[in-house]
């Protein structure tokens, strides 16, 4: 149906059509054969009055020629009142003499003249000779019967063209049900193939040959294409699983989405980085996803993602960070194509930036810090060397002194930043470290030795704990030696005046290792910092902690215990109760 009209197809066409030529052709036939038979009984009828009123017509004309006449009329009169009587269709028997005078008239008391139909037959009455003589016969018929016949043959004929119709009606609407029927379960299979449901079969029971090789090359195709399918689908399964895997191996956030916006694809890491789910996420418009604090995190960029050109998104993909709680993440998100180039979606890619944004962080901290670090002894050494050039001959030894005392430890202060520095660039850069046999007690006695002169401005007092049989081990002795000095420096710089400050170096010989360890008697670290205490650039900065520094030393102790040393470092420190540091070296490295 279009537009409110119903539609006919060809088929139906030809059968309305086919239906309506048979009804005028039947119409037509029985037209003419009613028109036919009613012209035979017609004719019938007249031939049967004719018999009759010659019949009549010789007998009084025989009876004439052995009897007078007016005997003779009585004859035929006695024979015509029996014909009468005799026949129910006759109205009336009429004879005329010669000059046309009617001489006898009986008419039929039961028949009346019919309002349609009366027919009239009349003979001569013939002389002995063969000539016209005595008169004339007429017999009429009021035509009921001829009426009835008619009837009862046009009703009979409209019923047998009727019947006839109705059977080749029915034969021609059985015969298209059949052929529907045929094309009904076809076109089903055809849906359930165009549906995707390939292997499924028609039945070709009672259908003509033609349409069961039909029915049986549906099949075939059908068995062909779910063959197929199987293969295809366990291909697309596996290039498909290929894909998950290759997704989910990814270390950074994947999120697939279709050119409508729903979440198709997720792997485990983009969960991780958004805090959700698969289940939560799949299915979903990507710009109804929420952060913690129920901002729309994607919605403002895929809208501009979605109004900007591809081309200029393909070669310029759009580049955000967002925030999830504590975690810094950046979010690309590119179009993506089939290999026929056409678009079917984007993919969001997300990177945990959070070390990267503390780096950052940590950086700009240390810039700030080395910059104030290296500003601070610059000045006090410009300072004491100007006051020193200009009026050093004004000051006497001891002042004299105490100018130069301040200006060398300056000058150790600015040395050590600068150590640290080099230090962090060399082990960075990844430079070979050359080791020997070295006997680490002796390095932390000297180490110890070389910061007599802090101990003794800050009067703390430092302890060696050494056990016996400590092992010779294998080591960079600069390297370990800046690493322990470090330490021992920071219990320094963190420890109260008149405080103590334990050293401790213990053989482990269950681990094949030697631990040294330094223990002040400082403000301490909290819990929450002690893991990151040996992270590059990071410091502790609070009320208790205020010693500046680059925040580098832990950092270039982790790396040359860890990286080069194969050993470990660790801390234990509680607050207000002083901290441990220390770091253990086994008896073998690699």
């Amino acid at each position: 149906m279009k537009n409110g009209k119903v539609s006919l197809t060809a088929q139906n066409r030809l059968i309305i059509s086919g239906l309506v030529l048979s009804t005028i052709l039947i119409i037509c036939i029985a037209i003419f054969a009613i028109f036919n038979i009613q012209n035979k009984l017609n004719e019938g009828y007249q031939s049967f009055g004719r018999v009759i009123s010659k019949a009549l017509a010789v007998e009084y004309s025989e009876l004439s020629l052995k009897m007078p006449t007016e005997n003779a009329l009585n004859t035929v009169e006695t024979h015509a009142d029996t014909i009468l009587k005799g026949h129910s269709d006759i109205l009336y028997i009429k004879i005329n003499d010669q000059n046309g005078k009617q001489i006898y008239l009986q008419q039929s008391k039961l028949n009346k003249p019919s309002p349609s139909r009366n027919i009239t037959v009349t003979s001569q009455i013939l002389n002995s000779k063969g000539s016209q003589g005595f008169g004339t016969v007429t017999v009429a018929f009021s035509g009921k019967v001829v009426d009835a016949i008619s009837a009862t043959t046009r009703a009979s004929l409209i019923f047998v063209f009727l019947i006839a119709w109705v059977v080749f009606a029915f034969v021609v609407l059985i015969n298209t049900y059949l052929i529907t029927r045929e094309l009904r379960i076809l076109k089903e299979g055809v849906s359930k193939i165009s549906s995707g449901e390939f292997g499924y079969t028609i039945e070709g029971k009672d259908v003509s040959q033609e349409v069961e090789q039909l029915f049986n090359s549906f099949n075939n195709m059908s068995h062909r294409l779910h063959i197929y399918e199987e293969q295809n689908i366990e291909q697309l399964t596996l290039e498909r699983n290929k894909l998950e895997a290759i997704l989910m191996s990814i270390a950074n956030g994947v999120v697939v989405c279709d050119n409508n916006d729903n979440v198709v694809l997720v792997n485990h890491h983009a969960e991780s980085l958004l805090e959700t789910s698969e289940h939560a996420l799949l299915n979903i418009k990507i710009q109804t996803y929420t952060d913690t604090s129920g901002n729309f995190c994607f919605k403002d960029k895929i809208e501009q993602f979605k109004n900007a050109p591809l081309d200029d998104i393909t070669n310029s993909p759009i580049e955000f960070n967002i925030k999830i709680d504590e975690k810094t993440i950046k979010a690309v998100i590119s179009p993506m194509f089939t290999k026929n180039k056409d678009y079917v979606g984007y993919i969001i890619v997300l990177i945990d930036m959070t070390k990267e944004a503390e780096m950052d962080l940590m950086r700009a901290n240390f810039i700030s810090n080395v910059s104030h670090e290296l500003r601070t002894p610059v000045t006090v050494l410009r300072s004491y060397i100007d006051t020193l050039y200009t009026m050093g001959d004004e000051f006497d030894y001891e002042t004299q002194k105490e100018f130069i005392g301040t200006i060398n430890r300056e000058i150790i202060r600015l040395n050590t930043m600068v150590n640290d520095i080099l230090d962090f660039s060399r082990l960075e850069s990844g430079v070979k470290v050359e080791k020997e046999e070295n006997n680490i007690v002796e390095l932390v006695e000297t180490c110890v030795n070389s910061v007599n002169v802090l101990l003794s401005e800050h009067k703390i007092n430092l302890t060696i704990h050494k056990e016996d049989n400590i092992p010779l081990l294998m080591f960079n002795y600069n390297s370990i030696e800046r690493a322990f000095t470090n330490l021992v420096s920071n219990a320094i710089k963190y420890s109260p005046d008149n405080s103590n400050i334990n050293v401790f170096i213990k053989n482990l010989k269950d681990r094949n290792e030697v631990e040294i360890s330094v223990k002040d008697e400082g403000c301490g670290i909290a819990p929450e910092y002690q893991k990151k205490v040996f992270d590059r650039f990071f410091r502790v900065e609070n009320n208790a902690h205020t010693i500046k520094g680059t925040g580098l030393g832990l950092n270039l102790v982790k790396t040359t215990i860890e990286r080069y040393h194969q050993g470990e470092v660790f801390v234990d420190s509680e607050v207000g109760k002083g901290s441990t540091f220390g770091f253990r070296l086994p008896y073998i490295q690699g």
